[in-house]
């Protein structure tokens, strides 16, 4: 995924997320082997770590973790693994006047082995929720790897989603503080829905494909009224690159 601001101002990041050039940057959601095949992990990592080294310099990468760096069921083990190869598993950062809130969705999933560590993320959250709520910033969004819903609020519980309980009042949470939009994967399709004000986007992926969409990566452009996103396969990107609806709206100072 690739964020833009054009309209973005003064910008303040709670963990020095520095060098925000047009005030962009790349949210990557991982997808290693499972957290018990080390060989191929310690490989996957090194191998990631060095093609990442690659991009832009002036543009951060933002990472989410997920099922496939901290486990299904996360211990204090994995987590602390993810923290030491890639940094803090949620945080938050502002980029001109938006809140950004990064979660590790499966301590909502399953906390059975760290119920500590969900304890801490519930209560941080709800600390920035207040604030997000009391300085009432252009927009809040929110990045995490698991999806509240595919479709609906209402919807069965799946793999791919949070249990009906947790998703409402995480929802509801979002939508009280004036969250706008939640980004996710884990579906390895496209879907979404909306609740109340709130926009659930589910984005398919770069890699392995469960669907029919084609490999690809969502692009959001974020304007102080609105945020628009729209999703490119990487042959539809190479060949005609972002349309120019979206370039124009990033052009804009």
């Amino acid at each position: 995924m690739v964020c833009q601001f054009p309209e973005a101002a003064a910008v303040t990041n709670s963990y020095k997320l520095s060098g925000f050039r047009q005030h962009r940057f790349i949210l990557l959601q991982l997808w290693q082997s499972e957290v018990s095949s080390m060989p191929w992990r310690k490989e996957q990592t090194a191998d990631l770590q060095r093609v990442l080294r690659d991009v832009d310099s002036e543009i951060p990468l933002v990472l989410v973790s997920g099922n496939h760096d901290v486990g299904n069921v996360p211990t204090p083990e994995t987590v602390a693994e993810f923290q030491q190869t890639w940094g803090d598993d949620y945080f938050s950062f502002w980029v001109g006047g938006v809140l950004f809130l990064v979660l590790n969705s499966q301590f909502l999933y399953n906390c059975s082995g760290c119920p500590a560590l969900k304890q801490a993320q519930d209560a941080w959250l709800d600390q920035q929720l207040r604030l997000a709520e009391q300085h009432r910033c252009r927009h809040a969004v929110v990045f995490q790897h698991i999806p509240l819903f595919l479709q609906s609020i209402d919807e069965d519980d799946n793999y791919f989603n949070l249990t009906r309980a947790i998703r409402r009042e995480l929802a509801d949470k979002f939508a009280r503080a004036g969250v706008k939009a939640v980004f996710s994967g884990h579906y390895h399709r496209n879907a979404g829905g909306t609740y109340q004000n709130l926009e659930m986007v589910v984005s398919s992926a770069i890699g392995c494909q469960l669907g029919e969409d084609p490999h690809g990566l969502r692009v959001v452009v974020v304007t102080a009224e609105k945020i628009i996103h729209r999703y490119y396969g990487i042959d539809e990107l190479s060949e005609k690159g972002i349309g120019d609806d979206l370039m124009d709206l990033m052009k804009k100072k």
